[in-house]
């Protein structure tokens, strides 16, 4: 004989399950074509940006692809051309964490393009390591990057977006902005900070007919642990993350995960987690908060302990090889290959390390 409870859970889940249902059904019927439109990317000379820009070329966006470094810019607009060579892409040198220059860069896509129908806020920062080393800067740095930068580029789309009564806003967090991970504390908190804006910003900007996207990558192989910066211990640092990126079974190929993020953009999704791991990791936190809290005082023990005073300095990882995360290891070879491939293998120009003012 069925109880009470049991009835009652039936019954929830076939709401549920005809929920999801109606919500897939009406997702499919209105899917946004990327075709002609003008689509902005920051951070889009490598790693996931130049993956989706890729992407969004084959489909016949007109790309303006942003970041701070010249050189990469170039290399990534022929890798584009030379894959697509219809492909109409506008490259602009700017640092989003700057609100002057991320304005310019807006003024200057609608002028080639007349309008911006979508904003992808992709450009960012990795800082790994104990929070012992980590100082106020580093925690500053984060917020300018990942809250400020795409904040002011969306401020200065907005406009533009309201006037043609349309719009699509892509804000690229991370797992790390779902779950507070050991040993990426500047980068998580910052990370936190963009999914909240990203949240708010949906709900009140839905009126404009503009629909803001929030997604959460799990690890993917982009080849960005080259350019992430380390503190700490740097080579054991660089090991553990490099050795964590390039394993199947911790993180995703680019180019899948850059599909889901334009599937969930054409779609209008509120949220996209990509990588079932870290589905079942945000899970896990908000159903256990205790137990996970605990799993993570676990983690953070495996985890290099804080060094001696030169673990104040930053450096890049590609300085950081060692026996177990370098090109010629087996563990990290999927880095290293996804680095070529996605224009992370040469070393950053003096943009790179430059403070907004």
């Amino acid at each position: 004989m069925i109880s009470d409870r049991q009835r009652t859970a039936f019954v929830l889940g076939a709401v549920g399950a005809g929920a999801f249902v109606m919500a897939q059904a009406w997702r499919r019927r209105s899917p946004f074509v990327f075709a002609g439109r003008s689509v902005v990317i920051t951070g889009g000379s490598r790693g996931l940006g130049l993956v989706m820009a890729r992407e969004l070329a084959a489909e016949g966006a007109r790309l303006t692809i942003i970041a701070r470094d010249e050189g990469e810019l170039e290399r990534a607009s022929a890798d584009i051309l030379e894959r697509h060579p219809d492909a109409d892409v506008l490259t602009l040198v700017c640092d989003v964490r700057r609100r002057y220059e991320a304005e310019r860069a807006v003024a200057q896509a609608i002028d080639r393009y007349g309008t911006i129908d979508v904003l992808i806020n992709n450009a960012g920062t990795i800082q790994v390591g104990p929070v012992d080393h980590m100082k106020a800067v580093d925690y500053e740095d984060a917020m300018n990057t990942h809250f400020w930068g795409p904040l002011y580029m969306i401020l200065s789309a907005l406009p533009s977006m309201r006037s043609q009564g349309h719009g699509r806003i892509v804000n690229i967090s991370s797992i790390g902005g779902k779950i507070a991970v050991p040993h990426l504390v500047p980068y998580s908190a910052s990370k936190f900070a963009l999914v909240g804006l990203s949240d708010g910003l949906r709900a009140e900007l839905a009126r404009d007919n503009i629909v803001v996207t929030t997604v959460c990558p799990g690890l993917m192989r982009t080849g960005s642990p080259l350019n992430a910066l380390f503190k700490g211990r740097h080579e054991e640092e660089y090991t553990w993350f490099a050795i964590s990126d390039s394993l199947p079974v911790t993180s995703i190929d680019a180019g899948r995960a850059a599909r889901q993020i334009l599937n969930a953009c054409r779609y209008g999704d509120a949220e996209l987690i990509v990588t079932v791991q870290a589905k079942l990791a945000v899970l896990f936190r908000y159903a256990a908060p205790e137990l996970f809290a605990d799993l993570m005082e676990v983690v953070n023990r495996m985890l290099p302990p804080p060094a001696d005073a030169r673990g104040d300095e930053v450096e890049i990882g590609r300085e950081n090889e060692t026996e177990w995360a370098a090109p010629t290891a087996s563990l990290t070879a999927p880095t290293y290959r996804a680095a070529e491939e996605n224009n992370e293998s040469t070393p950053p120009g003096p943009a790179f390390w430059r403070r907004p003012q």
